[in-house]
């Protein structure tokens, strides 16, 4: 299964838990925005973000892969670093069998971020 085989299913969990204004990097939805590193042409765009008591929040749907691992860690680093200047978090969305990786990733990186386990949707 590719990631966006779960937007729908992160998008979902992200209005229950009370967010609004969602965009997604996904079908019909407005993109969010992107952000560029200064000097280079490499670009992070957010899964989800969304907004919810005034901060904002970015949610990334977390499959395993070692495929461009050091990007996808810059990437949740930057993400992590924005939502807590905004007052929001980071959640990595981690579909069945992806659970283990994506903590090991968390613990490995010292990432700040809140998995989320999106078979509990």
């Amino acid at each position: 299964m590719s990631k966006n085989d779960f937007y729908e299913k992160a998008i979902r969990w992200a209005k229950k838990k009370g967010f609004s204004g969602i965009k997604a990097n996904y079908g019909e939805y407005e993109a969010p925005v992107q952000y560029t590193k200064p000097n280079e042409d490499d670009t992070f765009i957010p899964d989800i973000t969304g907004k919810k008591r005034g901060g904002k929040s970015y949610f990334e749907i977390a499959i395993k892969t070692t495929e461009n691992m050091e990007r996808r860690v810059t990437k949740w680093k930057l993400l992590a670093t924005l939502s807590s200047l905004k007052g929001g978090k980071l959640f990595l969305l981690a579909p069945s069998g992806h659970k283990a990786f994506t903590e090991r990733v968390l613990d490995k990186y010292n990432l700040n971020a809140q998995l989320v386990y999106l078979p509990n949707v």
